[in-house]
């Protein structure tokens, strides 16, 4: 955050005709007299997507049944082949991932995988500020096992809305089994040290799994170096792989002689696969936790996408993402500071991802105001509102103007004419 920044209206354009990567924000289908800042839950579609899919239509179209044997197989193995695209973005290698179903039911599958209680380590250690899918998955999980969550599911408290990287190293107690966080928290944008907790773990005999949803495509992660047991991750955040497109697995290699929890026929091995055996065959790769067959209209969307971010690299992404995210956040202390504004997220670049958290007693009724006024954030109770410069495709311009729009709102008190009653989707 030691970054000269200026609050000169001229001063965004300036970064914008330096700006290396502002060329990628032709690749997007981005919308007139609307500023999207929502990347941190859907990314916007890329022209690279739409193409993919519109070749995977022609295809079904011309080749019916057929379409699982042109291009050498490609679609028949298509999660082979995104998994080749997705390695360089999360650091391991491609046959430790697999692309299939959805972030919960990945997780059930690494849960289900990895979870093998005892009488003495039966234990899940979770924190309390995750996104609850996680924890739902968790506990149904333990359930199934015949324990209560109750008993069997230790929850690290967090401290207000962050987490204390030494108390969940403190309570990887004996009667431990498996540890399952998040690598970036969806409501502080808090980047937890996957590094430190994963050693930690290692060293006490526990399993660990991470969840990446909000880090994948936002920071550089490195799955060698971190050398977890397994990770899962969605990728239609920071990836832009579409609504719902289908989401990843990791399973370290040291792991792969291991049944997944959830067996189906697209984990069985291919040299074996339509002889339709009544006895599963598992493929030991990552490919052998898949479960059904491809969801290939999903995926080809996810395909055009990987390939725009691997053109643009992850560590450039990273870089503009902290420089624009950084400043948004001068404008707001400089700007809205006086109208009941402040930022939730922590300030060290190693500790954020990359969403700012913008809080106000009346987030959600100013983050509806800012929608009628053309900006797309979200909302996350109590009091945040999600703002995401995204480095493929938001300029410093539109951060500038983001800033001055909320400032009219809060000056003319736009925002007391919305209902407080809530949308299903905010």
């Amino acid at each position: 955050m030691n970054v000269p920044y200026q609050d000169d209206p001229d001063y965004p354009k300036s970064l914008d005709n330096n700006d290396p990567m502002g060329h990628f924000r032709q690749r997007f289908f981005l919308k007139k007299d609307s500023i999207y800042m929502c990347g941190n839950s859907l990314g916007l579609a890329t022209k690279d997507a739409e193409e993919c899919v519109l070749e995977v239509m022609e295809r079904w179209k011309d080749e019916g049944i057929k379409i699982w044997t042109v291009d050498d197989n490609k679609y028949y193995l298509y999660s082979r082949y995104l998994a080749k695209l997705m390695a360089p973005i999360v650091g391991a290698d491609p046959d430790e991932i697999a692309i299939f179903g959805g972030t919960t039911i990945n997780i059930h599958q690494g849960i289900s995988t990895f979870y093998k209680p005892t009488k003495d380590k039966y234990k899940i250690l979770v924190d309390d500020i995750n996104f609850p899918t996680d924890r739902y998955a968790v506990d149904s999980q333990v359930m199934l096992q015949g324990y209560d969550p109750k008993d069997a599911v230790k929850v690290v408290k967090s401290k207000g809305k962050f987490m204390d990287e030494d108390d969940i190293v403190n309570a990887m107690t004996e009667d431990v089994a498996l540890i399952f966080l998040p690598t970036v928290y969806y409501r502080s944008a808090q980047v937890l040290d996957m590094v430190k907790i994963t050693k930690a773990a290692k060293e006490r005999g526990i399993l660990i799994g991470w969840d990446l949803c909000h880090g994948v495509g936002a920071i550089e992660i490195n799955l060698k170096e971190i050398d977890a047991d397994f990770a899962i991750w969605c990728t239609y955040k920071y990836l832009n792989g579409g609504p719902g497109s289908s989401a990843a697995i990791y399973v370290n290699r040291r792991h792969f002689k291991r049944l997944p929890g959830l067996a189906g026929w697209y984990g069985n091995k291919i040299e074996t696969q339509f002889l339709l055996r009544q006895e599963f065959d598992h493929q030991q790769d990552a490919n052998g936790w898949q479960i059904g067959t491809p969801n290939v209209l999903s995926m080809a969307s996810l395909e055009g996408a990987l390939k725009v971010i691997n053109e643009a690299g992850v560590a450039n992404m990273r870089k503009k993402s902290l420089h624009i995210t950084g400043y948004l956040m001068y404008l707001i202390e400089k700007k809205l500071s006086n109208y009941g504004f402040t930022i939730g997220n922590l300030r060290e670049d190693s500790k954020r991802g990359g969403h700012v958290c913008l809080e106000h007693d009346e987030g959600y009724r100013i983050s509806i105001a800012m929608k009628k006024r053309g900006i797309v954030p979200d909302f996350r109770d109590p009091n945040v509102i999600r703002v995401t410069p995204t480095a493929l495709y938001t300029s410093y311009e539109e951060v500038y103007r983001v800033v001055e729009i909320l400032l009219d709102i809060v000056r003319t008190e736009s925002y007391k004419e919305i209902n407080k009653n809530r949308n299903y989707v905010v």
